[in-house]
Formats: C-alpha cells, structure tokens, sequence
C-alpha cells in the first residue's frame, strides 16, 4: 500500500495525539466540550505547581479524540502564528495533512494569519503557499460582511484557535465575539479551542466598557483585565452579548489552573501580535497601553514595548515620583531609549522601564493608572490623544476627566470600584477552571 504524505502526516499526528493521551485526558476533554462550570476563585495566592502536573490546549484535547467535534463537517479555522501544537507546529498544517479533518479555509485577523502585518494591518485575500488553502480576512469586518464571508468559504463549521493576551483592548477577543455573531447569521456552528490566559485568571481588574464607548477595542462591557480565558469569554459572549447564540462547543484545555502564569503552561510562546513579543510584555500590557492615549511614547519601536514609556523633554523626576507612589510589586527605573519607528521614531526620549519583581503583587491597571497620574504631575508637555483615545481604551471619560481634575491613583481606582464588583459577579457564571 502506497501511503501519501498527507495519509503518513495523518497517522504520525494520530499516533502523537495517541500517545500524549491518557484514559482521564480523553475523558476530560469529552467532558470539556460542554464545559461544567467549576468555582471560580478570585485569590491573589498562586497555587503551587503539581508534579507531572501537564498542561494540554484545546488543540491538544481536540487531536487526542480524533477530532470528533469536526466529524463529517467542512472546517474553517480562524488562528494566527499562535496557533501551534507543542512541538511548534502550526495547527492548520497539522489539520491539513490529517484525512479525519475537512480542513477547506483558514480566516486571519488583524496581523494576518501569518502574522506579516503590523498594528492596525491584516494580510488580506489569498492561497497560503504552504497549504494551497484559501486564507480569507477577517480584520476589520462583522455582522453581515463576515457572515457572507464565512458563507463564501463553504464551510459548515468555524473553529477559533488565537492566543489572548488577557486585556480588553486586545482585538482578537473581539474577533471571537465578532466571528461568533457572524457564524450565527451565516448559520455555521462555532469552536473554540481554548489556550491560557498568560497573566493568569484570578481575578477581573480595572474598570468596565460603558457601552457608549464600544470600538474594535472593545465591543462588550467586561474589565479592562477580564481574568478569562478565550473559551470561557465565548460562554459569556454567547449568553450575555450576543442578539441570537450561535452554536457554540468550547473544548477545555486539561492541566490548567486559574492561578497559573504562561510560564506554568510549559508552552513555547510565540508573539501574538508583533509589539507583544514575550509574556512579560502581556504582564505589564493592560495597564501600559493606556499610554497609546497619550502624547508618550508606549515603546513601540524597542525591544520592550509596553515595558518602555517616554517621551522627549522627560528625566528621572518621573521615575521618582512613579516609585514615590508604593505600586506593588513594580519598580520603576529612570530609562532612555529611542524608538525605531511609531512615536518619536528615530529620537531620543525619557521615561521609565516597569520591572516587575513580584508578580503575585502586581495590579497592571492600578499600574498604569499611576504612571498617567505621576507623568501629568511631572512633565509639562503631558497631553492626551486629540481624539480622546485614552477613552475607548478605558471605557469612558472617567479616567481622562479625574487625572484632569487632579485625583491620585487610589481616588481614580475607586471610581470604578462597583462595576467591577457586578462584572466579576456576572463573570463567575462563564467560569470553567480552578
């Protein structure tokens, strides 16, 4: 018997899969495509790690049951360079060369299935070189266009597999919600394969969408740290948001606890979006983003962006005042650099560097909240973004008007002390992890 390379790729997945599995894996994930909700906890402690204790993603679960959620199904799979097996394959290669899947289109987002384009850029339409599959975009498109998109590929049901950084405004949970209420008006059945929240799911943190402030940004009202993993923001996508529920299935990952950092996961970490180049960037991101809604430059263009914030005319005085305010588990240390492209490219500016020392401590909204409060006090030439940006980032004007006014950091986080309090409330229901 002749075997193809698509026939002998196939078996060494199966044999892989097979062999990574055990009989309470397979179980768990059979369980975990209903998903039982499990209690949540919103302690601060990390739990200490359990030996032979292994992480598996959904893809992981999904290849240890022979892919039967897609059984008999026309596939598609919205992902992006993330979307790998342990061994740092990419999943649609893998799906590709395995006859028990239909694999027929793959959708990119924002950056592009590959990953070729920077902020605010997708790779547009084309045959992706490796596969001959059909790569459709899907940045920048929702409602109706994306339905008629999804109908156009012919596939029957729509996987999602993507990397999460864990912060409201990183735009491929809202490609999950967007692609879901596309899926449901094209009548498509929806999966989510479910992966880790790099910083952890402990707890909700920082203030909620006011919905009249809903961008690409953010397009729901959860917190600006929403403490989720992707699968578990689909189950309160579908339930809370969602006009019409789209057929949702969410595969589990097994080995995961909600105290966990990416580190714990023993996964290779690849760049979710070319400015988010390590898991430490993720740890600081929902804090020191809200710098893109200033004049200061947020380290786009170094080697550590989001970590790096200045702008020229600043000096040590920042840092000092920064660290003056007690921020736990963050220090703040006096930095210049010189970014190659984005703001101030190619000249030199002052700032800060976040160094994190304990992460357990670590709030990085509170974080950041402290650093606008510190850098509007310190530096004469601080200013927000003409177009209010600081707003959709955050949610509403609130946290623009108090830095205004003069409040300091523990008066601009108890401003949104009780929205937080009623989204973790409802957020404990969508919960799927200890």
């Amino acid at each position: 018997m002749r075997l193809s390379r698509r026939s002998l790729l196939a078996t060494t997945t199966a044999t892989l899969a097979a062999s990574a599995a055990t009989p309470a894996a397979s179980a768990a994930a059979a369980q975990g495509r209903t998903g039982p909700t499990e209690g949540p906890t919103e302690s601060g402690r990390a739990a200490p790690a359990t030996g032979g204790r292994r992480l598996r993603t959904g893809f992981e679960q999904l290849a240890a049951d022979g892919y039967a959620p897609l059984d008999g199904e026309r596939v598609g799979v919205v992902t992006n360079p993330t979307g790998i097996t342990r061994d740092v394959r990419h999943i649609v290669d893998v799906m590709h060369a395995d006859d028990r899947v239909d694999l027929t289109a793959v959708f990119g987002p924002e950056h592009g299935f590959r990953g070729t384009a920077q902020a605010g850029g997708s790779e547009g339409r084309y045959d992706d070189p490796a596969t001959g599959l059909p790569v459709y975009d899907t940045y920048l498109k929702s409602g109706r266009p994306l339905a008629d998109v999804f109908t156009a590929s012919g596939v029957d049901t729509v996987v999602f597999d993507i990397q999460d950084a864990g912060a409201r405004f990183y735009t491929y949970i809202w490609t999950l919600y967007d692609c879901m209420e596309a899926a449901q008006l094209a009548g498509k059945r929806f999966v989510v394969l479910d992966r880790p929240n790099p910083v952890t799911g402990r707890a909700a943190l920082g203030p909620v969408l006011h919905p009249e402030f809903a961008t690409f940004v953010g397009r729901q009202p959860i917190a600006q740290a929403h403490g989720m993993t992707v699968a578990e923001l689909a189950r309160l996508f579908n339930a809370e948001f969602l006009t019409a529920p789209v057929r949702l299935e969410t595969v589990r990952m097994s080995g995961w606890r909600r105290s966990d950092f990416y580190d714990a996961s023993g996964l290779p970490w690849v760049p979710p979006s070319p400015n988010m180049p390590t898991p430490e960037t993720a740890l600081v991101y929902a804090g020191t983003c809200l710098f893109e809604g200033t004049n200061l430059s947020e380290g786009r263009g170094t080697t550590r962006p989001f970590e790096l914030l200045g702008a020229e005319g600043i000096d040590g005085r920042w840092a000092a005042e920064a660290n003056g305010l007690g921020l736990a588990g963050v220090r703040l240390r006096e930095a210049y650099f010189a970014p190659t492209f984005s703001k101030f490219q190619g000249k030199t500016v002052g700032g800060v560097q976040l160094h994190v020392h304990d992460r357990e401590a670590f709030d990085p909204v509170r974080t950041g909240v402290g650093l606008l409060v510190s850098a509007k006090r310190t530096w004469s030439g601080f200013a927000w973004r003409p177009d209010y940006w600081i707003d959709k980032l955050t949610g509403s004007e609130r946290v623009r008007t108090m830095v205004d006014a003069g409040a300091d950091t523990d008066e601009v986080v108890a401003g949104w002390r009780e929205e937080l309090a009623a989204f973790r409330q409802t957020r404990r229901e969508y919960l799927l992890y200890r």
